[in-house]
């Protein structure tokens, strides 16, 4: 079967064309927005890893490895869409158009962290796993009935497909020909767990037979290929044509949070072999004369002074309500909650003598 699902890519891992069919369409302010979503999530992501290390921030999920899928993606969507994240997507919601301070106070445990901007549909990153793709189903559905050219993607990552939401979600998008694209990150890993432990199929492209939609095979690490199979999946959706199942086949550099320690379940060399997305587009910058050091100096300068003044505002941001986590569960607060939240207070004044 995974003959079947070859995975398709347009640069190969030394920066070089192997497939000309959007050559013409790549040109350098493509390549340059490329470059600069991918360092600018990779930059906030190492930053985030170094907050929660020095307790400045939570329990963070890292995304090294993955910039390809997440900003190749992302800049697919069309201003109007849906996007249904994994705690893992903040890189593509970042490239979508989410406010950084609010990216920071998420992972600091504040709800204001789950507001997106004014007209942005961002839903809340979801942690359970696979719940966001019966959601994304449903919003699509929503778009399609009120006649809209709107569509949703839904990420989640291999772990997912072992849940019955990622069934129901794919069934519901197929029998209704909702305009949604299925987006699954394949590191390899469901937090712990190797891909040939949690499947048997050899792909998950192949999932896509069993609700006759289209399922296509990428490498998870070109970006170009990423934007243009994601748009194609999205032209095909708003053509009313039904959903698409993508496997975008990439790794996971780091932890899969950082109150993990992958060096317990994959030897370091594991991965050695994968070159890094952002190294590969480096090298066809320079291979096809888009690399501007002067440019590139300017764009590391941009988004440093970016992040630092989110962390300055994150940091600067008033302290959390504690009535917040017991205030807006229910409509009326039953006894036994509001006997918590009493106790906790308590608990609470007493700590700070």
């Amino acid at each position: 079967m995974e003959l079947d699902y070859p995975i398709k890519k347009i640069i190969d891992d030394k920066g070089f064309f192997i497939d000309s069919t959007y050559e013409k369409q790549i040109n350098e302010k493509l390549v340059k927005e490329f470059y600069f979503n991918m360092m600018r999530i990779r930059t906030f992501d190492r930053k985030a890893i170094n907050l929660q290390r020095q307790g400045r921030l939570g329990t963070y999920a890292p995304f090294e490895g993955q910039e390809a899928s997440q900003v190749g993606s992302a800049l697919a969507l069309g201003s109007n869409d849906w996007i249904f994240p994994t705690y893992r997507d903040h890189g593509a919601t970042l490239t979508y158009g989410a406010d950084m301070v609010r990216a920071f106070l998420y992972w600091n445990g504040r709800v204001e962290g789950c507001v997106p901007p004014e007209g942005k549909k961002i839903f809340p990153p979801a942690v359970p796993i696979a719940t966001q793709l019966p959601h994304a189903a449903g919003a699509a559905w929503a778009e399609k009935r009120k006649g809209t050219q709107n569509a949703a993607i839904a990420y989640f990552g291999d772990g997912a497909t072992s849940e019955g939401d990622f069934h129901e979600g794919l069934n519901f998008a197929s029998v209704f020909k909702v305009p949604v694209v299925f987006f699954n990150q394949n590191n390899g890993y469901a937090i712990s767990l190797p891909i040939e432990k949690q499947m048997n199929s050899a792909t998950i492209a192949q999932k896509s037979v069993a609700y006759d939609m289209p399922g296509i095979r990428i490498d998870g690490n070109d970006c170009f290929v990423v934007y243009f199979e994601t748009k194609k999946a999205f032209d095909y959706a708003r053509s009313g044509n039904g959903p698409t199942l993508i496997e975008a086949v990439t790794w996971r550099t780091g932890a899969h949070t950082t109150a993990d320690d992958p060096s317990k379940y994959r030897s370091n060399e594991q991965g050695m072999n994968i070159v890094d997305p952002l190294s590969r587009l480096e090298m066809f910058m320079k291979n096809y004369g888009y690399w501007d050091e002067q440019w590139i100096n300017e764009v590391n300068k941009k988004i440093t002074n970016e992040i630092e003044s989110a962390v300055d505002e994150m940091e600067r941001f008033p302290a959390p309500n504690v009535d917040d986590i017991f205030d807006h569960v229910y409509a009326e607060m039953p006894a036994h909650l509001a006997e918590q939240k009493k106790t906790y207070l308590t608990h609470l004044r007493g700590t700070a003598k």
